[in-house]
């Protein structure tokens, strides 16, 4: 299965969930401008929930091709049409699947977004897990900006169940840019992962720390003092 541009479906989707998490889970986006208006980039955040795709997108002014588990696809046929027509398509974890980075770079190379999670799966502890080589790969082959983003909030989205609505928080940092390397080893794609999480983590962590309204306040201060962003 390969990635199809998002079309109605995608922007449907996205019309329906977008109001509900604005209102229940107090979405709100901070320096969503990081990421590029136009050309290819990949956008990786931290990973806790299966609401992860749509809390990274909705505020997003471009549409995002979603790398998905394999094990999403083929459990129901309405989920697949929306899959199929959402920009999702599937990663077999756990094994080298190169048709998944085919798909990838072709969407990269028409000048798309990728989104893949840097720890290659949901992490169940509710704390960061720890970063796989296959997004330093993809970085390194493909040579475009990767945007991290950090996810706060959404490791207690399940609370739901017992009608407890986390507040969430999606932060976009500065895109890091990577010289291309063709046929990557796995420990420069290991090195590379690990240099774009260590953004995600910090910026998680400043969340965490500060809050969001402490974060805001001081990229603020950081502005007006004219000192460069890094996160």
């Amino acid at each position: 299965m390969r990635a199809g541009r998002p079309d109605y479906v995608y922007k449907l989707v996205r019309i329906v969930l977008t109001w509900p998490l604005l209102l229940i889970y107090r979405l709100r986006s901070i320096t969503v401008g990081n990421v590029p208006l136009k050309g290819p980039a990949i956008v990786t955040p931290n990973h806790f929930s299966f609401m992860d795709h749509f809390l990274v997108a909705a505020l997003m002014r471009r549409e995002v091709n979603f790398m998905a588990k394999s094990q999403l696809f083929g459990v129901h046929p309405v989920l697949n049409f929306i899959y199929k027509h959402g920009g999702v398509f599937p990663v077999l974890r756990g094994k080298r699947d190169e048709e998944a980075f085919k798909t990838a770079h072709t969407v990269l190379n028409r000048g798309g977004i990728v989104l893949m999670y840097g720890e290659g799966g949901r992490s169940r502890s509710k704390k960061l897990g720890e970063p796989k080589p296959g997004l330093g790969r993809l970085a390194l082959e493909s040579g475009v900006p990767v945007v991290p983003v950090a996810i706060h909030g959404s490791e207690d989205v399940r609370e739901f169940r017992r009608l407890r609505f986390p507040k969430v928080t999606v932060q976009y940092g500065e895109p890091i840019s990577l010289a291309q390397v063709d046929n990557p080893t796995r420990e420069q794609s290991q090195e590379a992962s690990e240099q774009i999480f260590n953004r995600v983590r910090k910026m998680y962590e400043a969340l965490d720390a500060e809050g969001r309204k402490g974060v805001l306040a001081r990229l603020r201060r950081e502005r007006r003092a004219g000192v460069p962003a890094t996160g």
